[in-house]
């Protein structure tokens, strides 16, 4: 067994590059994407997903290239490409699917997987699994290794940056404990162990849908607040004074996670024949506040007509 770890990060958008930038103070990493364009600004230090820019110096050692055979003497892979739907909400697994591939075209014996992109509970052993021991003609568990690490990256947030984070870490062989966690501690200074891959996937979607679910509460609240003319934020204020109740703000859901994971739950649900009911309600809510906020403003302007 190779004890030295030559790190890889498949997939440098905003989760992946901070976690290749971490990884390349202690490791010899190679950074892949297919974005040629993405690739060309990260060579010349530019880095456009940051809110505040500041020039990124690669070590000579580490690489980044869209190229699969630049990675081929990589042995710990980190796989944070993005798992979007499609336009009837249903996961789009496509890009996802195709990073499986390409590493299966090069995985050797030793070699451990991680993938970070959200998915619902399954598709790391159900699907990407399947996929690496196809091409690869490779037994995981015996000659290669998988794990799952769900990506908690917050854009733009200064204060939960990835070092000061809590970060899961699902694997299911202890053989590779040493090598997850060298890898691991070097991105982040606290790690949660899970034995259950499966939960670990399912912990990642239901984080963001019960954020969902809590604004799309707040977002439903103050618009009965408005039609009975009754100040949202003095409400609030007056709800907090109890001990356990939770503050969340109205307005829009953004983002490239809490649109989406639950619809990543539900299609797991309903091929479960299980109804989600809840779980969507939120995204009903939700997606309908850029409506109601369109109007609101509308409105607003049209006062402003009236009193010129």
């Amino acid at each position: 067994m190779n004890t030295k770890i030559y790190p890889c990060v498949i997939g440098l958008g905003y989760v992946g590059f901070p976690i290749f930038k971490e990884l390349v103070k202690k490791f010899k990493v190679n950074g892949f994407d297919i974005n040629n364009r993405r690739i060309a600004e990260l060579k010349n230090g530019i880095d456009n997903n940051e809110t505040i820019k500041k020039k990124f110096f690669l070590p000579n050692k580490s690489k980044i290239t869209n190229l699969l055979n630049d990675i081929i003497k990589s042995n710990f892979f980190i796989i944070c490409v993005p798992t979007p739907i499609f336009k009837n909400n249903k996961p789009d697994l496509t890009l996802l699917i195709k990073a499986t591939n390409d590493i299966a075209k090069i995985l050797k014996k030793d070699d451990i997987i991680f993938f970070e992109s959200t998915v619902y509970p399954g598709v790391t052993k159900k699907i990407c699994l399947p996929i690496l021991e196809k091409y690869s003609h490779l037994k995981e568990g015996q000659d290669f290794f998988i794990g799952y690490s769900p990506e908690r990256i917050n854009p733009g947030d200064k204060i939960r940056k990835i070092r000061n984070i809590s970060k899961i870490v699902a694997f299911e062989n202890k053989k590779i404990k040493n090598r997850v966690l060298k890898v691991y501690k070097s991105i982040t200074n606290k790690i949660i162990i899970s034995n259950n891959i499966e939960e670990a996937e399912t912990s990642k979607v239901i984080e963001n849908i019960q954020r969902d679910l809590n604004i799309g509460l707040m977002n439903e609240v103050y618009k009965v607040t408005k039609k009975i003319n009754i100040k949202f934020k003095n409400v609030i204020k007056l709800a907090k004074t109890k001990w356990n109740f939770i503050e969340f703000e109205p307005g829009l859901v953004g983002g490239h996670c809490l649109p989406v994971d639950p619809y990543y739950f539900s299609f797991l649900a309903k091929q479960k024949k299980i109804d989600t009911n809840i779980i969507l309600a939120g995204r009903t809510v939700n997606n309908g506040m850029k409506h109601f906020i369109y109007r609101e403003i509308l409105n607003f302007f049209k006062k402003i007509m009236w009193v010129l």
